[in-house]
C-alpha cells in the first residue's frame, strides 16, 4: 500500500518512498520548555504521533526512527527563570524552570495517548555538534564572525526562501528581523551569540574569546543531522548511504515554515553541500479557539493541563483528529462534547478486548492518503454503528464467540493505530459522560462526521455516510442552521 504525503517544499501530494526502507527517519521540532504547553502545541505532537504509528505499521516498529528535540536554552527560558526565581543565580533558576516544564510536557502528552519518540535530544547536550556545524559554515563562506556573533549570510544561498516561497520584502517584514550594525544584510540570522553575564554559556566556536550560546535554528540542524545521519550510518543500507546528511520527513507546525525551517534548510544544505535536508516537509495547520486566534489578551489561551482537568486525554486527541491535519482547526467546547459522545459510544461497543489482529484495510487506506483522519474516523463509525453491532451479535449467537471477537479486534486494532482509544480518563470523569441510547449516539456521530467531511468539501465521503444513514432508516434535512434528522416513516 502506498503512503502519500503533502510536501510543503514541492507543494504537492507525493508518494512517500523512504531513502532506506529499513531505517525510515523523521524529525519533528519539539517544545521550548519554559511554560505549560498550550493546546496549539498539542496539535503537532498528536499529528506526528499518528504518522509515527502509521510508519511503524507499514515498515515495522524497529525500522522507524522518530526524533523530537527539547529546546532548553532560549531567551524565553531565561526571562521566565529570572521572573520566577529572582533570588537565585540565573543558571540555577533556569535549571528549575526547564526541569519542571519538561516534566509537565511529558505528563501532558502521555495523557493524550502519544508514544514517546525514539530519541528526544536536549539542545544543551549537543553543543559540540552545533559548534562543528557553525565552523563548517564559516569555512565554506556561508557564515561570518562579527562582534562575537556568528551569522549566516543569506546572500550566499541563491535559492533561500524556496520552502516558504515568499518575496524577500515579505520575509523581512514577517520575521521582524533584528536591526544590528554587525549584520552584512538585514536577513542574515544568528548561528551563535555571546552570552550575557549569568546566562548559560559555552566556549565559542571560530576562535571567539567570549563565551556564548547557539541560535535556535542551529540547534535543530545539528541534532537532526546527528541522530538521523551521523549516528544512523551503521544502520543504513547502501541505498541510504547514497543520500548523505539527508533524512525522510521533517515535521512541525505551519508557523515554523518561516523563518525556522527555512533557516534549517539553509544551514544544513550549505554545511554539507547536499541538495536537500529532508525529502518531505510536513506541516500541520493553525489552531484557533472558539473562532478566534488563541492569545492571552483574548482570554482564550488554554493549556493542555487545564483541559485535562475537565476532559479525558482521548477526547482531546479525538477532537484534534476530526479535522485534517493541514486544515485550520477551530477548538470548541461543542467539539469536545461531540468527541466525548463518540469515545463513550465506541468504548461501550468495543468492551475490553485486546487490540490484536490487523487494522481494517479501508481505514489504513484513508491514513495513507496524507493522514486523512476524518475519513479514517468515518470508517470507524461504519464499523461501529448499530447495524454492524447487530450483525456481530447475530454472528456470536449463530457461529460462536469467535466471530464477534474477530470483528471487535478489527475495530479496536484500527482505532489503536490512530491512538484514539488510549485509556487515560479518570474514573470520576468517565462517569460524568452521560449515556445515551446506542442508536441515537451512532446517528449523531455519523452526522457529525458527515458535516466535517462537507466542511472539507469531501462530498464523496459525505454521500457515503448519508447512504449509510439511509440504510439505518434515518432521513437527513440540511438547512442553513445545520442538519436535523428523523426516522423514515
Amino acid at each position: 500500500m502506498e503512503l502519500k504525503l503533502y510536501d510543503t517544499l514541492t507543494r504537492e501530494k507525493r508518494v512517500f518512498r523512504p531513502l532506506d526502507p529499513a531505517n525510515v527517519r523523521m524529525y519533528v521540532c519539539g517544545p521550548t520548555v519554559y511554560d505549560f504547553a498550550h493546546i496549539g502545541n498539542a496539535r503537532p505532537v498528536i499529528v506526528f504521533d499518528v504518522l509515527f504509528r502509521l510508519l511503524r505499521h507499514l515498515y515495522g516498529e524497529g525500522h522507524v526512527t522518530y526524533v523530537r528535540n527539547i529546546t532548553d536554552v532560549d531567551d524565553k527560558i531565561n526571562a521566565r527563570a529570572a521572573q520566577e526565581y529572582p533570588d537565585l543565580p540565573l543558571n540555577e533558576a533556569i535549571r528549575k524552570v526547564t526541569e519542571a516544564t519538561d516534566r509537565q510536557f511529558h505528563e501532558d502528552v502521555a495523557a493524550l495517548g502519544c508514544l514517546p519518540p525514539t530519541v528526544e535530544p536536549r539542545a544543551t547536550e549537543n553543543i559540540a555538534e552545533m559548534k562543528a556545524l557553525i565552523e563548517r559554515l564559516v569555512a565554506s563562506g556561508n557564515a561570518y564572525v562579527k562582534a562575537d556573533n556568528v551569522l549566516f549570510s543569506v546572500a550566499s544561498m541563491p535559492d533561500y526562501g524556496k520552502l516558504s516561497k515568499r518575496p524577500l520584502e515579505e520575509m523581512i517584514a514577517g520575521a521582524r528581523v533584528e536591526v544590528a550594525s554587525y549584520k552584512r544584510a538585514p536577513m542574515d540570522f544568528v548561528l551563535w551569540k555571546p552570552s550575557k553575564p549569568g546566562e548559560p554559556s559555552w566556549p565559542s566556536p571560530c576562535g571567539i574569546a567570549t563565551p556564548g550560546r547557539p541560535g535556535w535554528h542551529t540547534e535543530c540542524s545539528a541534532m537532526a543531522d546527528r541522530f538521523l545521519w551521523a549516528e544512523a550510518k551503521s544502520r543504513l543500507s547502501q541505498n541510504g548511504l547514497s543520500h548523505p546528511h539527508q533524512f525522510d520527513i521533517h515535521g512541525g507546525g505551519a508557523d515554523l515554515v518561516f523563518p525556522h525551517h527555512e533557516n534549517e534548510i539553509a544551514q544544513t544544505r550549505c554545511a554539507f553541500h547536499t541538495p536537500l535536508m529532508a525529502n518531505f516537509w510536513v506541516h500541520n495547520g493553525f489552531l484557533q479557539v472558539e473562532g478566534r486566534k488563541m492569545a492571552k489578551s483574548e482570554g482564550n489561551f488554554v493549556t493542555i493541563r487545564e483541559l485535562l482537568k475537565d476532559w479525558p486525554g482521548e477526547v482531546l486527541r479525538f477532537n484534534m483528529l476530526r479535522t485534517h491535519y493541514r486544515q485550520p482547526i477551530d477548538w470548541t467546547v461543542k467539539g469536545l462534547e461531540e468527541g466525548a459522545k463518540v469515545i463513550d459510544g465506541w468504548s461501550g461497543f468495543i468492551g475490553n478486548c485486546d487490540p490484536v489482529g490487523q487494522p481494517d484495510q479501508i481505514f489504513i487506506e484513508a491514513l495513507c492518503d496524507d493522514l486523512n483522519t476524518p475519513q479514517a474516523i468515518a470508517r470507524l463509525h461504519q464499523m461501529a454503528h448499530p447495524p454492524v453491532a447487530g450483525l456481530i451479535m447475530a454472528g456470536v449467537t449463530m457461529l460462536g464467540d469467535r466471530i464477534g471477537q474477530e470483528a471487535q479486534r478489527h475495530l479496536k486494532s484500527s482505532a489503536m493505530l490512530m491512538g484514539l482509544l488510549a485509556k487515560t480518563a479518570s474514573e470520576h470523569h468517565a462517569a460524568r459522560i452521560k449515556a445515551a441510547s446506542v442508536d441515537t449516539v451512532a446517528v449523531e456521530l455519523l452526522i457529525s462526521t458527515r458535516n466535517e467531511a462537507r466542511k472539507q468539501r469531501n462530498f464523496s465521503a459525505a454521500d457515503r455516510i448519508r447512504d449509510e444513514l439511509a440504510k439505518m432508516g434515518v432521513v437527513l434535512h440540511d438547512t442553513k442552521d445545520g442538519t436535523t434528522w428523523e426516522i423514515a416513516r
